[in-house]
């Protein structure tokens, strides 16, 4: 029976649960995305959420909370200094699993979990890709503006004079 179990024991003791957590959530902040298990993720998530959360205001007391669940001060340094400020105007979601197939060896069904202010490839706020679109456009639209002013007066004249050196070399033959 399930009665009272709330979340997902991994079956690990509560202290090795924690440390698991503790590690991984230390992690994902630095490396931004890390691979696991999909049931470690789904923990982790649940885990790592409120952490983000707290770490948008940046407070002594604040600090302490989230350093009491993590235990490394580079985390705790990398997450307020780098994280915080990315994550600040978002009201939850921070992070995102994507399901990735399956491990060789045990079959494990295996998933990314990212934080998604860190990803450039789902991120819809690039701004590279609306200066490359400004520039092309509007490089091509002078190309256009230039291209249809010169050359048509230039090669409406070529082919008649073309046409008129080949009629003059028919009629010598």
């Amino acid at each position: 029976m399930r009665h009272g179990k709330k979340f997902n024991h991994l079956g690990r003791t509560a202290s090795h649960r924690s440390a698991l957590l503790s590690n991984m959530a230390c992690s994902l902040i630095e490396h931004k995305r890390i691979n696991t298990t999909v049931a470690k993720a789904k923990a982790l998530r649940v885990y790592v959420e409120p952490l983000l959360t707290k770490a948008k205001e940046d407070t002594t007391h604040n600090r302490r909370i989230v350093f009491s669940y993590l235990q490394s001060k580079e985390a705790v340094t990398e997450l307020f200094r780098s994280v915080a400020p990315k994550i600040a105007e978002r009201n939850g979601g921070y992070t995102r699993i994507i399901k990735t197939g399956f491990r060789p060896g045990d079959a494990a069904d295996m998933a990314l979990i990212e934080l998604v202010d860190f990803n450039e490839l789902y991120n819809p706020n690039a701004e590279e890709k609306k200066t490359t679109r400004r520039s092309r456009r509007s490089a091509t639209a002078k190309k256009e503006a230039v291209a249809a002013e010169a050359p048509v007066v230039e090669k409406t004249a070529e082919p008649t004079a073309e046409a008129a050196d080949s009629t003059e070399e028919k009629t010598e033959e």
